[in-house]
């Protein structure tokens, strides 16, 4: 479930990115290198001054230049079956909560529709955001996973629309591929502390980040209540005020979230219904 109903999306340019590359070369002996999944988006290291600082900082080898990524179209699978975040088609997840003052709930479905983005087969998940009981935004995502278990972003339809279901915006739609749009990481296979990745990268329009903050998380939902939980941090340098924390579970997918820094924003999952 992208952050904030998709109004905008968040990362540091790639000029930033260059430079915190060349920043942590000189570094990389003094900082173990770890195991991310290859070829991917990541982020600045601590101290950046284009996005909030990480509560970890990652190792050399995660980070990389939007511009950097090779797509390979034998290199992705037809399903979802990360434990973190399983997508599998029939799936419906219902979040109640608040947004932009409001009562809100989100209706999150995983179709059996699939788009071709950048020449790669994704799986269509339909979003839908009420307010007040109003549909005030649909957005149509694109998931796919590759070999290793990595589930990559590769874009979004997003529209908002008005009390008379008009649409007033499209601002945060992008396609990887397009306009120099590029993909990114949503969920690692085995996700590590201190990995830090872009979520997508479309300049100026959709740039949000992630960071893994914690894999012994406890939390309560409407839902369920779970232990070994998954914590991440999302932020952006288009919105420096504005600090997400999630919380995903295994075998179930994400279960919350809510704003630590910025507006009071909250969503927590209420009800799955599956295949």
């Amino acid at each position: 479930m992208p952050s904030r109903a998709e109004a905008t999306r968040h990362s540091a340019g790639p000029a930033a990115v260059l430079a915190a590359l060349s920043l942590c070369a000189a570094c990389a002996t003094a900082t173990p290198a770890s195991n991310p999944p290859s070829g991917v988006p990541g982020t600045s290291p601590v101290g950046s001054a284009t996005s909030p600082e990480p509560s970890h900082s990652p190792s050399p080898s995660v980070l990389a230049s939007p511009g950097s990524l090779s797509i390979d179209q034998g290199n992705f699978v037809a399903a979802i079956d990360n434990p973190w975040l399983p997508l599998k088609p029939g799936t419906t997840m219902r979040y109640r909560g608040t947004k932009d003052e409001e009562p809100a709930i989100e209706v999150f479905t995983v179709t059996n529709r699939t788009a071709t983005i950048d020449g790669i087969s994704c799986v269509v998940i339909d979003d839908r955001l009420f307010l007040s009981g109003r549909l005030a935004e649909r957005t149509s995502d694109y998931y796919v996973q590759d070999k290793d278990g990595n589930v990559w972003y590769f874009g979004e339809d997003t529209q908002e629309l008005d009390a008379k279901g008009k649409v007033t915006s499209t601002e945060g739609t992008w396609h990887a591929g397009a306009d120099g749009a590029q993909p990114g990481i949503f969920m690692e296979a085995n996700p590590t502390v201190g990995h830090s990745y872009l979520q997508e990268f479309y300049k100026g329009h959709a740039e949000d980040h992630f960071s893994v903050e914690s894999l012994s998380a406890s939390i309560k939902v409407p839902y369920g209540s779970f232990t070994g939980a998954l914590r991440t941090k999302e932020w952006t340098p288009l919105e420096p005020a504005v600090i997400d924390n999630k919380f995903y579970v295994r075998g179930v997918g994400e279960v919350k979230e809510g704003s630590v820094k910025g507006p009071i924003e909250e969503l927590s999952l209420v009800s799955v219904k599956r295949p």
